[in-house]
């Protein structure tokens, strides 16, 4: 909640304006102002950010700070509803600063066109009453818990994949944070992206929705916020469930005894980066494999995407071996012959390779560098980029 020494008194267009918020008992006058007086970062201006920033502004949030070092692009009109077609190529946190002034010119917006990382996060969001995290990778989302953790302000956690989605907030001192909940990433590639596996466009206005309804709650105070309980959204069944989730005791950020005092390398706690023991993976890039196939060389081209992404955009000449049958499937490759292994953006590619790797696989592997989509891009434009 917002202390009362913060507000101010509403003007006459403001009445007017939140003149719903101000009929409700649980928000009223004094809601209105704390609302007002309150300062509230979203992180991320994508899929999440879009409903929580929009949600927020509408309601008289007085700041939003907004992060994000992305550009908008085509594919993410589908979804990023803040944004729109002739805002492509534009940095994402001066698209949806226009919009926002146009919903309630009366909002400060406060831009940070930046990757959020440990060397700026504690900067960044000092200040702020409430931090709302709409990224969409673990790493981020553990440097914004524990930062949050250490400044003592409540994160509002959403995420989403295909058709579910989960919220939550994590507020240390008055409940668990996310990684009571979540101790340690899953490793990397075994959850692809949104980019990778898609979303279902509606999927995050509803969970940044609810989003922005905590928010809310938080700083008008009342209310059963869902600190302590994970709230999961299945829309293809349409079907709401909840967990319980506890603090715990021996958690190294909120816990008794914490051993993380300060913000760490989430790319390398989360296995982003790679490491120095580990053989590299060999690319290609789209216009050096096209002209390995001009000359006739011997290849081996094989497509690791599932049967509905490949229907998207065909790559010629290649044989299709799903990434969760690589390993079973060595004895169809020829280790004379170099294989080149492709997917959509060349991510999920590098761990079929690594998996033919362990499996003692002994002939030369390459990934194609940025994928189908560098193929549409550089070889084939007849192709589209998805």
């Amino acid at each position: 909640m917002i202390p009362d020494e913060r507000t101010s008194d509403l003007s006459n267009d403001e009445i007017s304006r939140y003149s719903r918020h101000l009929l409700l008992p649980e928000v009223g006058i004094d809601g209105q102002k704390r609302l007002k007086a309150a300062k509230v970062l979203i992180v991320g201006t994508g899929g999440l950010g879009a409903p929580l920033a929009l949600y927020l502004a509408a309601a008289g949030v007085g700041t939003l700070g907004l992060v994000d070092f992305d550009r908008v692009e085509a594919s993410n009109l589908q979804r990023q509803i803040i944004h729109s077609t002739r805002d492509i190529d534009r940095p994402k946190v001066y698209s949806a600063k226009d919009r926002i002034r146009g919903l309630n010119p009366g909002v400060e917006v406060v831009l940070y066109d930046t990757l959020l990382a440990s060397e700026n996060a504690l900067g960044i969001m000092r200040g702020y009453d409430v931090v709302a995290d709409g990224t969409d990778n673990y790493q981020t989302r553990y440097l914004v818990n524990d930062a949050c953790v250490l400044l003592g302000i409540p994160n509002v956690y959403g995420s989403i994949y295909q058709f579910e989605g989960q919220a939550s907030v994590f507020y240390a001192g008055k409940g668990p944070c996310y990684r009571c909940l979540y101790p340690a990433p899953p490793p990397p590639g075994l959850v692809p992206s949104c980019a990778e596996g898609g979303v279902v466009g509606v999927l995050p206005g509803i969970v940044g929705t609810i989003q922005a309804c905590e928010v809310i709650k938080l700083i008008v105070g009342g209310g059963d916020s869902l600190i302590g309980r994970l709230l999961l959204f299945d829309a293809w069944r349409m079907k709401f469930r909840e967990l319980k989730v506890e603090r715990d005791e021996n958690c190294p950020i909120c816990g008794a005894d914490p051993s993380i005092r300060e913000l760490i390398d989430y790319e390398r706690f989360c296995g982003i980066t790679i490491d120095q023991d580990e053989e590299p993976v060999e690319t290609i890039t789209a216009v050096g494999l096209k002209e390995r196939i001009d000359r006739g060389d011997p290849l081996q081209i094989i497509d690791i995407r599932e049967p509905h992404e490949r229907a998207i955009a065909k790559f010629p000449g290649s044989k299709a071996i799903p990434l969760g049958q690589m390993a079973r499937r060595i004895d169809e490759f020829d280790q004379s012959v170099d294989a080149v292994f492709l997917c959509k953006i060349g991510r999920r590619s590098i761990f079929a390779i690594r998996a033919l790797r362990d499996a003692g696989y002994a002939g030369r592997l390459l990934n194609l560098e940025d994928g189908v989509n560098a193929w549409a891009r550089d070889v084939d434009r007849s192709l589209p980029q998805y």
